[in-house]
């Protein structure tokens, strides 16, 4: 047998298992740096009695907190709501939804397969941090169903709004699409008529299908991943490869666009009963170091500590740290009163508020599992945007159907300032289009506008890569003895890896802290 070189080994890795297999081929060989671990940063044990305060009970608290506690450190945590994860929030039968204006007791039946996501819904393989966790703390962990062709498509442009599955609008669109260009090929078909019209429309398909700039240029996509980066650095795009070596692959045939983007490819995963799971199994490890209800009205550094007002009990309350963690959503934590210098305040209160919105409905019956859809996400051009099945619990009785996940803007706010009934009654409505009776099968419903939950005011930070590398920088950067951390700080916001990151450097950021003051 000849020898093989890398790049030959790599192409045809390519062809059998995709730029996944790349990736995971790049990093075999050396030839990528690893994603962080646990091994990149690093907390020394206690070795004298230190008081850690960790303001926020989101995720990145509670790891912190975990992470110092097993370490022999004093810790505590103020949360301000009820219940701590933050957004990682998982609705159930009888749980409170606190949204301003809108405050809820969720009305589903008392079954473990009976809950609805509202915060984070798919984990996905390379998302190390959260998968180690899930396995350290025994979280099981089971499939999520990103992409099913036998799902739904519905625009009211396209075939007088009738749907068609998912596989059928993908493969007519590519075959007509090859056909169109194969016949260009062809030189005597450049002189058949093309309106002008016709013409900026395809032109605008093949931008938005190859991912080309507006000059029609490919520069290489964040569908085929990164290099490095993009979590807790500026994200390096891959190189591009030369169009005779993608033709001489056969991954084009079948697989090129089964799942894309860098957190949507195959295989994701969830937590078995609801993504809390991980929250609840810090939360246990954490027992008594968790104060609930106490918001923070007051924040002051100086020399040699932190002190920190709450209001507890209709009460305030003081309580000091030798250091503060803090993962206060920054718009929030800009309000509280502060002696932070004021170009930090700044920073904070500049980081956009995310507005995303779910609507979820139990349903009497699996009624999409009678029209082979196990999994997966129903798509709508109405603004209701998508229809997710759940990917547990199959052929079941009952189920709950995310019935709405709207991330456009307008529609998102639009649906914000709508009471509760509203959106039960629109979602329900635009539904109709995908699932004809929909409504029939629905029993109860909930619903989270992001923008308006009490100590939230927003999801996702939605931080652009390569924008804000300063503001990032200052933000994550200690000022005295306060470390701020979250999502919020990073390049990877909205996802649960982010916040473990930034937990993680703060971690490491308060080691140099503190070896700085011994």
């Amino acid at each position: 047998m000849g020898s093989l070189s890398r790049r030959n080994f790599l192409m045809r890795l390519a062809a059998t298992g995709g730029s996944a297999a790349v990736y995971q081929g790049l990093l075999g060989l050396g030839l990528l740096p690893t994603q962080a671990t646990a091994d990149e940063w690093d907390v020394a044990p206690a070795s004298k009695p230190l008081r850690i305060l960790i303001l926020g009970g989101g995720l990145s608290g509670l790891i912190a907190g975990f992470e110092l506690h097993r370490r022999g450190y004093q810790v505590e945590i103020l949360e301000a709501s009820h219940r701590v994860g933050g957004r990682n929030l998982t609705v159930r039968s009888g749980d409170l939804i606190d949204e301003i204006g809108n405050r809820q007791t969720c009305t589903f039946d008392k079954d473990p397969n009976l809950y609805f996501n509202a915060g984070p819904a798919r984990i996905p393989a390379h998302h190390q941090r959260v998968l180690g966790y899930c396995q350290e703390l025994g979280v099981p962990l089971e499939v999520f169903v990103n992409y099913n062709g036998q799902a739904w498509v519905h625009d009211d442009k396209l075939l007088d709004g009738r749907r068609v599955r998912l596989r059928e609008y993908v493969t007519d669109a590519r075959g007509f699409l090859a056909e169109m260009l194969t016949k260009n090929l062809d030189s005597r078909a450049i002189d058949q008529p093309m309106t002008s019209g016709d013409a900026e429309r395809l032109r605008d398909f093949l931008r938005r299908f190859g991912d080309l700039s507006a000059a029609g240029e490919y520069g290489g996509s964040s569908r085929a991943g990164y290099v490095n980066g993009g979590f807790l650095a500026p994200a390096i795009k891959k190189e591009t490869m030369e169009f005779p070596e993608l033709l001489a692959a056969d991954f084009w045939r079948l697989g090129m666009n089964f799942a894309e983007g860098e957190t949507m490819t195959a295989p994701l995963m969830q937590i078995v009963g609801g993504n809390d799971g991980i929250v609840r199994a810090l939360e246990a490890k954490l027992d008594g170091r968790i104060r609930y209800q106490a918001q923070v009205t007051g924040i002051q550094l100086t020399d040699s500590d932190v002190r920190v007002r709450y209001l507890a009990a209709g009460e305030e309350q003081d309580t000091r740290a030798d250091y503060c963690l803090n993962c206060i959503p920054g718009p929030l934590l800009a309000g509280i009163e502060s002696n932070f210098p004021e170009p930090y305040r700044a920073l904070m209160s500049n980081l956009p508020r995310g507005h995303l919105i779910k609507v979820a409905f139990q349903a009497k019956e699996r009624f999409w599992e009678r029209e082979l859809i196990y999994g997966g996400i129903s798509w709508t051009s109405d603004p209701i945007q998508q229809l997710v099945y759940p990917s547990g619990g199959l052929q079941g009785g009952k189920g709950v159907l995310l019935g709405a996940y709207i991330f456009n803007r307008d529609n998102a706010l639009r649906f914000t300032h709508m009471s509760h009934e509203e959106r039960v009654a629109e979602a329900i409505k635009q539904g109709e289009k995908l699932h004809p009776g929909y409504g029939d099968y629905m029993e109860c419903g909930a619903s989270v506008a992001w923008w308006n939950m009490n100590h939230q005011l927003g999801c996702a930070a939605h931080v652009a890569n390569n924008e804000n590398d300063q503001a990032l920088s200052q933000l994550k950067a200690p000022v005295g003895r306060h470390i701020l951390m979250g999502d919020q700080t990073t390049y990877h916001s909205g996802w649960q890896e982010g916040a473990i990151g930034s937990a993680h450097v703060a971690l490491q950021t308060l080691n140099d802290l503190i070896l700085n003051h011994a």
